[in-house]
């Protein structure tokens, strides 16, 4: 198992607020940057796939929701953000830190669970107070910390779970639902566009929903851990960075327009025309 390590100075000096709290991974775990760029200087967070026994959550057992939303939340706490026609809850929940999204539609109260993390009671308390009718639980990829949760959240629900066929086979629900690739989700009034990005895992998967906001607003995309402020996700094997690269250019930047707001799988929100001008950086340096 290939661990990985943090540049504690070069992280305090681009993250400062997160600086004290990054940490070199045990020989179980395998840790990404901004929560899974990689181990170079990018990680100001902690996130990771786990290859042993799980450490016991720090979040509290119950969290309240701010609605003062920046697009950054502290580990344990969540934040919500009102659009027109939909509400966005993002929980910081568990030892990595994860994002968990509920994506409620205003008019019908029926919400999209993105990523069951690693804390079934908090989740399942969020759920209660803030969205009891999901209509669907998504998984955004196979790495634990983002499934730890999801049989708990599933049978406390009754939602029915969706992710990539090629990732479906890790987690511990079977999938009701197969994404692929331009396939549509729908919750409610809004309307998810699936987005299959290889190189981080096999089966990885974005959601872009568009029209949340007005016509004219823009588009806000869950990018799992293939897109974080600064970089894509970590990848292991020779190749799957320039597929991932890829993947994320052509799917992503060249589809979606600058003001695209990014709500990756941990760490704080971006958007496209923040890290459009860093892609040829992305690409020289390697990762």
């Amino acid at each position: 198992m290939l661990a990985g390590t943090l540049d504690n100075k070069t992280v305090s000096q681009r993250f400062p607020s997160w600086s004290a709290r990054v940490q070199t991974c045990g020989p179980d775990m395998l840790c990404t940057p901004h929560d899974a760029v990689h181990t170079h200087a990018m990680r100001h967070h902690r996130q990771a796939r786990y290859g042993g026994a799980m450490t016991p959550s720090e979040t509290p057992s119950s969290i309240t929701v701010d609605d003062t939303y920046t697009g950054h939340v502290e580990p344990g706490t969540a934040a919500r953000r009102t659009l027109a026609d939909a509400t966005i809850v993002k929980a910081s929940v568990g030892p990595m830190d994860n994002n968990c999204y509920l994506v409620t539609c205003r008019s019908t109260g029926e919400t999209l669970l993105i990523d069951a993390a690693n804390d079934a009671e908090v989740i399942i308390g969020l759920v209660e107070q803030h969205a009891p009718k999901v209509s669907l639980i998504v998984t955004t990829h196979q790495h634990q910390d983002h499934w730890l949760a999801l049989q708990a959240v599933t049978e406390a629900t009754g939602a029915p779970t969706a992710a990539h066929a090629l990732d479906a086979g890790a987690l511990p629900v079977k999938p009701d639902r197969i994404l692929s690739d331009g396939d549509k989700i729908t919750v409610g009034n809004l309307t998810f566009d699936a987005i299959h990005l290889q190189g981080h895992t096999p089966g990885s998967v974005a959601l872009a929903l568009a029209g949340a906001d007005g016509a004219d607003g823009p588009t806000h995309l869950f990018t799992g851990d293939c897109l974080f402020p600064g970089g894509v996700g970590k990848t292991w094997k020779p190749g799957d960075f320039e597929t991932l690269l890829g993947d994320v250019t052509t799917k992503v930047f060249d589809v979606y327009d600058d003001r695209t707001v990014v709500y990756p799988g941990h760490g704080d929100d971006t958007t496209l025309g923040a890290e459009r001008p860093s892609l040829a950086e992305w690409r020289e340096r390697g990762w």
